[in-house]
């Protein structure tokens, strides 16, 4: 290899890193989990080294649209396998400890996690789109990309593809409208879940859950909570006030995907429980409950450690 091809190499390798964090983002809204988004961001690297697009004026643009295509591969290769999934799937939750709590040492680390967050009821509703609507809506609507940059990658015009993305808009807004933005806020209605549910009280549940909450449950596709969600401000109290008198006392607050949540690390017969809140209005309007082991039991392990 030759200085000027040795220099061009290292340059793209420093903006490759300079994007590192767009791209996981990128590729954390398309596939909600944070495992398979450092694979398709590491992936992106691999094609940049091995076919440099030549030039310097958009490279982020390049390496997006890149994340985009292997992103929309990994969601049509694992669409046919979620079919045999048991319950609910849930994604790969974002983890840190509550602003309080954060260690000045783990606040840089904290701010680069975070960035990376999004709300677990938007990427529900996301698993629910097809990977081309998906893709359409991440790439444009939160990312900015032109339909004709995303056009060639879902097989569409831009006009077919701006039909894919303003589905996909509509979907969002009708089934996860923004939560409570002020996480004290947020915070005071989940300690005061934790504390009808330590005390089974029915009557207090209801006071803080919206008559539409949903209840969704994943195991990782088996176990006790491979259930359909439920539904409904009675159902779901009933739910929690079976359960919620074993688990609440062992809850540690958090903040899951930028919202109040908290982490049990040793919840009796699951392993660890993370449990994300969505609150609107200063009510409980989804809960998503995630013991699959693959996905959360790393995040026990910090939170037992303190």
């Amino acid at each position: 290899m030759t200085a000027p091809e040795l220099e061009r190499r290292d340059w793209l390798a420093a903006e490759f890193e300079r994007y590192r964090s767009h791209l996981r983002g990128v590729a954390y809204r398309m596939l909600g989990s944070m495992t398979e988004a450092e694979d398709a961001v590491q992936e992106a690297w691999v094609r940049l080294d091995r076919s440099d697009p030549g030039g310097t004026d958009d490279l982020r643009g390049w390496l997006t649209v890149t994340v985009g295509r292997i992103c929309l591969d990994v969601l049509r290769t694992r669409r046919s396998r979620r079919e045999t999934y048991a319950g609910t799937w849930l994604p790969e939750p974002i983890v840190t400890r509550p602003p309080d709590e954060t260690r000045e040492h783990d606040s840089p680390e904290r701010d680069a996690v975070l960035a990376d967050s999004v709300g677990l009821a938007l990427l529900v509703v996301l698993e629910t789109l097809s990977p081309a609507e998906r893709l359409a809506f991440v790439l444009h609507d939160v990312f900015g990309l032109p339909f004709d940059e995303i056009a060639p990658i879902v097989e569409r015009t831009p006009a077919a593809t701006r039909q894919l993305a303003s589905r996909a808009r509509r979907r969002v807004q009708a089934e996860a409208p923004d939560p409570d933005a002020d996480l004290t806020i947020q915070r005071q209605v989940v300690d005061a879940f934790l504390a009808a549910s330590r005390a089974g009280d029915f009557a207090g549940l209801l006071r803080l859950l919206d008559p539409d909450v949903v209840f969704r449950f994943d195991g990782g596709g088996r176990g006790a909570v491979a259930r359909p969600p439920l539904a409904g401000a009675a159902s779901v109290a009933r739910e929690v006030r079976r359960f919620g008198p074993r688990f609440a006392s062992l809850a540690r607050p958090a903040v899951v995907n930028g919202n109040a949540g908290v982490v049990v690390p040793d919840a009796p017969g699951f392993g660890t429980i993370v449990l994300g809140f969505t609150v609107r209005g200063g009510r409980i309007a989804g809960l998503d409950l995630n013991a699959d082991q693959a996905k959360v039991g790393p995040i026990g392990d910090r939170f037992r450690e303190g």
